[in-house]
Order: structure tokens, then C-alpha cells, then sequence
């Protein structure tokens, strides 16, 4: 999704839309009606042994030294306000008209791993995800059309991994690959602005593994381009469709980063991790006007530590600080937001001087439905509007939904990037439960608040409406009170499907208060 794109015409909730609003309402009662009548719930018996299952390990495995495989995944996605967050206009010019969407997405992957020689692996996986856009949407930059988007294919996985290179015991690995560290807090998507439908880094990694000192050393070296076509060819033009074309992108700017990551399990009760990363933006420009990225070298130090605790409890806490410089194309300018003292406003670079944490405990139950308990708690300092630093705290490669498909996604657009999640206090419960085998169901509340009340990085007055045209009241905090039901079911080995519902009832950080919502069918086959 881009947020450069304006499309006309909003329309009432459809019949299908309120079939999935009772659905997701419903969903709290199914862990009760599994649970009594669980002598009744069935699952697909396994296939005897050297039936399909085996003509199918034998077809993915044909030689020793080679394996395959893919899957496809559908989805259903509905949502209204999630990204305008009011469907009145005069608030939201740029996405009120496009406040109600509702559209499908097939993502379709094949991989393939050869090892030509022993400990060395040649990797491949090729992804493409067309999408049916049922109503106007905002995927594309100027895409105002419904209708069948086609997009193009990528290659998002291709590299080289020599395992215990020179008998040393480590792990190289070069090239596209996806890259995950710790909670994903920081290091989890290096492709936010094409949804999941990718998250690869394209990068050069080592893990030391020291076994005897229960001690693993991650070094990376990050070199990741905004266009997807920039270093390999893309399958199909990687261009928005419609009436004004141009480069479709991965992420906002052109990134380089290293990272280095030291994970010690010396005592299992305390896991703790430490890490310094650096990350270094360059903007991209773009017909007909540049992209909604930054220049920035910003500098992170931060640790984390977790465990289980007496069997049942469970926590992990991480705390992260930010310092360096960023010149930020959307900081509101000119005397756009009057809210911000002029010493707040410039065109050039301005100190950063962040941080954030974030923490969860659990009590895990151990009982024959798997229930969890857990609280959690996040904060991310925001910007203050009254002094010439950038107090912002960026989530570097972290843009992903990690606790929300809507909120922390599509809710920030206007005030930051897509999933550039900032300026946040987040508090609240998550209760999961696995009421028969293979199915979870997990339900979450949060009370969520704004760090600072002014927004400092509003996408309509950065395109030049006056600074009464934003969804935000620049006085209060309170985001709102956010609410998460999620049924998944593994009907067996190689098929799943979830049903997924968020509710948001904004607070007095936004000016509307009409209902916020998002929901999503889900279906993924796996060979």
C-alpha cells in the first residue's frame, strides 16, 4: 500500500463485511463449545504410512542433494476508518474518500534449495501475490481503480550458506535471505511498503556459534534498495497501475545497515541479548515527486532478557536508545502545523535522541488446552513539538504487524510511514487457549496512548493542506481502547486458515470517533 494515492468514492459496509463482523464476534465462543464438546470434534486422520505423504516427500526430494517446495496463500481483507481514521474529508482529504476497503490477495511462492557440496547451500524462492481490489483502493501510488492489480513476481529469497566454513563453527550466509532477531522488535521485515507479501534483507550474515559458552555472535551487513527491480529483475514491470505510473518500492528509502547480535543462555531462567545497530538512509527520488523517505544515520544500543521462571511463568523485557541525525521529508514545515515551535521546523537534519522498551509476563497454565496469560507493555517515545531534536524513535527494520494487522500498520500511515510504529504507550492483556488439537484462539485488549499529543509528521499538511485537514486534535493522548480476537486452525500438514478481527474505539488523540475496524479470512496450502 502507498499512501501517495487519493481514490473516490466511499460506501457502505457490505453483506459480506457484516457476515465477517459476526463471525469474528462469535469466535470468543468457540474455545466453549470446543471444550464441551470436544468428544464430538474431529480431525483429518494422517495418511498411512507410504501413501501420499510419501509419493510427496519423494517428489520434493528426488535427489539427495536437492529439495523443493511452495505454497499459496489467500486472503480476504476488509477494513473501514483503519486508514483515514474519520470518513469526513475535511479531516482525511487524501484517504476519507477511500475510507471502506475490501479486496483479496494470492500470494503464491516456490523454493528450491540445492547442496552441490557438502555444507553448501544454494537457496531460491520465488513469490508473486496478485490482488482483486473490490472497492477503490490505496495500494498502489495513484491506483484508483477496483478492479484486478497484477503486480509482479520477485525472486525474495536467493543466496549461498556455507556452513562450518574452514571447520570453524559458524554459519555464512550472502544474499537475499529473511532475517529475524529476537522479537522482531527491531530487526523482523526489510520490505514493509508491499505488505507481507515479502520481508527479505538483502545482505551478507555470519553466526558464530560458541556452544561450550551457550554464546551465538550474529554479524550483518545490510545493503537494501527501495525499488524491487533495483538489483535483480523483476517478473513484470514493477510500476503502479492507472493513469499516472510509476516505480512501485519495497521500503521508503535506500538502506544500508550493520548490525551485531550476542544472544548468552548460560542460565536458562535469564536469556539475555545485546545488540548495536546502524542503519543509513538515502532518500528516493520518483516521478513525479520523491518518496516519503528520509536521510538518516541513526545509531541504536539496546539489550533484552527472557525465560521461564518456576515452570509456569514466563517474560522477556528489551529496552533500546537512539542517537544520530535524520532529515525527515515529512516534518511539518513552513508553519503548516502551528502546534510546532519554529525551532522544531527545518529542511535539515535534526539530532536524534530517542528510545523505547518494550515487556511481557505470562503465567503459563499447563493445563490440556494450552491456556497463556500474558500482560504486555510497549512505549516509544514521539517527537516533541517544542524542541529542535528528533525524539522519534524509529523502529528500523521492524515495520511489520507485530501485535496488530491493522493498528500498527495501517492507523500510522497519515502520522508516519506505513507500520512505522511511534509514539506509543501500549498496556494490556492477551489470553490464548488451544481448545481441540490444532486449533488457537487468542484475544487481546489494549489501552493505547500517545507519547506526545502533537503529531509532527502529518501526511496532509505535508501535501499542503492546511492544517486543519488532519484526523488529529493535537491536544489530547488517549489513542484509544483496541480489542483482537484470532481463530487459527491447522486442518492438517499442509493446510491452514485463520479468522482475524481488531476493533479500535479512538480516543481523544483523533478528532472523529467512529468505530475503527479490520477483518480477514485467511487460507494457506503448503506442498
Amino acid at each position: 500500500m502507498d499512501r501517495r494515492c487519493l481514490s473516490p468514492n466511499s460506501r457502505r459496509m457490505t453483506a459480506k463485511a457484516r457476515i465477517l463482523i459476526l463471525t469474528a464476534l462469535a469466535a470468543p465462543l468457540v474455545p466453549a463449545l470446543a471444550q464441551t464438546n470436544q468428544s464430538l470434534a474431529t480431525t483429518p486422520a494422517s495418511p498411512p504410512p507410504g501413501s501420499i505423504e510419501a509419493v510427496v516427500k519423494e517428489i520434493k526430494n528426488p535427489v539427495s542433494w536437492f529439495t523443493w517446495g511452495g505454497d499459496i496463500r489467500v486472503r480476504n481483507e476488509y477494513f473501514d476508518n483503519a486508514l483515514s481514521m474519520t470518513t469526513k474529508a475535511s479531516l482525511s482529504p487524501l484517504f476519507a474518500p477511500v475510507h471502506e476497503q475490501d479486496y483479496f490477495r494470492f500470494r503464491g511462492r516456490v523454493w528450491a534449495s540445492a547442496t552441490p557440496i557438502e555444507d553448501v547451500s544454494l537457496n531460491a524462492r520465488l513469490a508473486a501475490e496478485p490482488r482483486e481490489l473490490m472497492k477503490p483502493s490505496t495500494f498502489d501510488t495513484f491506483y484508483t481503480h477496483q478492479g484486478l492489480q497484477a503486480r509482479y513476481g520477485i525472486l525474495d529469497n536467493l543466496n549461498v550458506q556455507w556452513r562450518k566454513p574452514l571447520n570453524l563453527p559458524a554459519t555464512v550466509t550472502v544474499g537475499r535471505q529473511d532475517i529475524f532477531l529476537g522479537d522482531g522488535w527491531l530487526v523482523g521485515d526489510g520490505t514493509p511498503e508491499d505488505g507481507s507479501f515479502s520481508y527479505f534483507l538483502d545482505s551478507a550474515r555470519i553466526t558464530w556459534d560458541l556452544k561450550e559458552q551457550h554464546t551465538t555472535i550474529d554479524a550483518i551487513g545490510i545493503v537494501q534498495e527501495a525499488r524491487p527491480d533495483d538489483w535483480l529483475p523483476t517478473l513484470g514491470a514493477s510500476t503502479s497501475q492507472g493513469a499516472d505510473p510509476e516505480p512501485l518500492l519495497l521500503t521508503d528509502q535506500n538502506e544500508k545497515g550493520a548490525i551485531l547480535w550476542i544472544a548468552n543462555k548460560s542460565v536458562p531462567e535469564a536469556n539475555v541479548d545485546g545488540y548495536f545497530i546502524y542503519k543509513h538512509d538515502n532518500v528516493v527520488d520518483s516521478n513525479p515527486r520523491p518518496s516519503f523517505g528520509d536521510n538518516a544515520d541513526i545509531y541504536t544500543i539496546g539489550g533484552r532478557v527472557s525465560g521461564l521462571l518456576q515452570e509456569h511463568w514466563k517474560y522477556s523485557a528489551e529496552g533500546a536508545y537512539q542517537f544520530g541525525k535524520k532529515q525527515d521529508a515529512e516534518l511539518n514545515q513552513g508553519g503548516a502545523n502551528p502546534a510546532l515551535a519554529p525551532q522544531a521546523q527545518t529542511t535539515g537534519f535534526r539530532d536524534l535522541d530517542a528510545f523505547g522498551v518494550q515487556a511481557k509476563v505470562g503465567y503459563l497454565f499447563k493445563d490440556s488446552m494450552n491456556d497463556q496469560l500474558y500482560l504486555n507493555y510497549e512505549f516509544l517515545s514521539g517527537d516533541n513539538p517544542g524542541t529542535k531534536n528528533d525524539e522519534m524513535f524509529d523502529v528500523l527494520w521492524g515495520r511489520w504487524p507485530a501485535w496488530s494487522e491493522m493498528y500498527n500498520v495501517y492507523s500510522y500511515v497519515q502520522e508516519s510511514r506505513v507500520a512505522q510504529t511511534e509514539n506509543l504507550h501500549r498496556i494490556g492483556p492477551t489470553w490464548s487457549i488451544d481448545p481441540i488439537k490444532g486449533m488457537n484462539f487468542s484475544a487481546s485488549y489494549y489501552a493505547l496512548f500517545a507519547n506526545q499529543a502533537v503529531v509532527t509528521r502529518d501526511l496532509d499538511t505535508a501535501f499542503g493542506f492546511p492544517s486543519s485537514a488532519i484526523p488529529f486534535s493535537n491536544s489530547g493522548t488517549f489513542r484509544g481502547q483496541y480489542v483482537q480476537a484470532v481463530l487459527k486452525y491447522k486442518f492438517n500438514d499442509h493446510l491452514s486458515g485463520h479468522l482475524w478481527s481488531e476493533l479500535l474505539f479512538p480516543g481523544d488523540y483523533y478528532v472523529s470517533r467512529g468505530l475503527v475496524d479490520f477483518f480477514r479470512v485467511e487460507l494457506m496450502y503448503t506442498f
